[in-house]
């Protein structure tokens, strides 16, 4: 079938976006779903800094690629041996597939899944096809989703069902802002009722990360960024107190105002300045998580002695830390009982042509999070 997508060419193109046009809209084929894939229609689709990084060059993936990893959408055929989903069926896309029976995934911990990796990184499905093609040849998938498309052919391993009165505009930002940021609360931060925690970096994963943070019960919530205008998004969202990231006294006047740092530091900016100042403003016996992901060349440097005489923890979250297919329903069910207001989150809603432009504001920082609608 013929279908209309947002193709990735060239990167790094130079910003303005809106006029060196990265993301162009054609007209590519998408074959028919093979075994053990599903065929989706796209209701929407998020725009996230993942998909910006491989428009910028940070993380470069095989090209021509369909861009776009974060989705709700309506099943609309099945391939051989799918007998869970049926036509009409809700989902929701996740961008690391989970085979199920390599080591990470017989542990527990599918966003590790070793060759939903590899595959991602190949441009393919987990079942190592290429569906998407133009002028017979291949366009690569983007994480195995390629969702800023009318239509996607995904591994069944790709999609999370979710309930049928869920709002799909909403259950769109599940896929990655809400299950990385809320994620990394809930499985990985040691975030506690009563307890400190601070949130470095408040784009769309960080402040969802924020609004896990008050659902988890968290006495002290710090945020930090750069940018006013997301300080004051996170003072809305349930910040109870807020410091500019580039302040040169930022990190005396955290461990000021929590009595000596917070319990948990979780950063979500993907710099490695960022990171520095998370485990910086984390106490004593703390835990620092970063979920960001800076560009591949980055370092970050630390006194070891201090993982030691302090007890600390740093350690990454990639998805979360968590099981997608428990996640999402638990998370869509907070956020109807309005325990996770994400709804809140979303700034701008667009059409696909006008892709380019939503990818400046995701750039310059004056959008949280945005979808395309179909």
């Amino acid at each position: 079938m013929k279908i209309k997508a947002a193709v990735l060419n060239e990167m790094s193109l130079p910003a303005p976006y809106v006029s060196s046009k990265p993301l162009k809209i054609e007209e590519i084929d998408l074959e028919g779903p093979g075994p053990g894939e599903v065929l989706i229609r796209v209701v929407a689709a998020g725009l996230c800094h993942s998909d910006l990084s491989v428009i910028n060059g940070d993380r470069p993936r095989p090209l021509p690629m369909a861009l776009g990893h974060e989705a709700s959408a309506v099943v609309e055929e099945v391939g051989p041996f799918v007998d869970d989903l049926r036509p009409g069926d809700p989902v929701v896309s996740v961008f690391v597939p989970s085979c199920g029976h390599c080591g990470p995934c017989s542990e527990g911990r599918p966003a590790l899944c070793e060759p939903g990796a590899a595959h991602n990184g190949l441009g393919d499905l987990l079942t190592g096809a290429r569906r998407l093609s133009r002028d017979g040849k291949p366009v690569n998938h983007h994480l195995g989703v390629s969702c800023f498309a009318e239509y996607a052919v995904v591994s069944r391993r790709s999609l999370v069902p979710i309930d049928k009165e869920a709002p799909l505009s909403i259950a769109a930002l599940m896929g990655c802002a809400v299950l990385t940021g809320a994620g990394a609360v809930f499985n990985g931060g040691d975030v506690r009722p009563g307890g400190s925690v601070a949130v470095v970096g408040l784009g769309g994963v960080g402040l969802a990360a924020l609004l896990g943070a008050v659902a988890a019960g968290a006495e002290t919530i710090v945020a930090v960024d750069r940018l006013d205008s997301k300080l004051d998004a996170a003072s809305a969202l349930g910040a109870t107190l807020v410091f500019r990231a580039d302040d040169p006294d930022v990190v005396a006047k955290v461990k000021e105002a929590t009595r000596g740092g917070v319990e948990s530091a979780l950063e979500f900016a993907g710099a490695a300045k960022a990171l520095e100042l998370a485990y910086s403003i984390t106490r004593r016996g703390g835990v620092t998580v970063s979920a960001g992901l800076p560009h591949p060349d980055a370092t970050f440097a630390l006194h070891p002695v201090s993982l030691v005489a302090e007890e600390r923890t740093l350690k990454g979250s990639y998805l979360g830390s968590g099981v997608p297919s428990r996640d999402i329903p638990r998370f869509l069910a907070l956020n109807r009982r309005g325990k996770l207001p994400v709804e809140k989150l979303l700034t701008h809603r667009m059409p696909l042509e006008a892709i380019n432009e939503g990818f400046d504001r995701l750039a310059d920082g004056t959008a949280i999070r945005q979808i395309v609608e179909f």
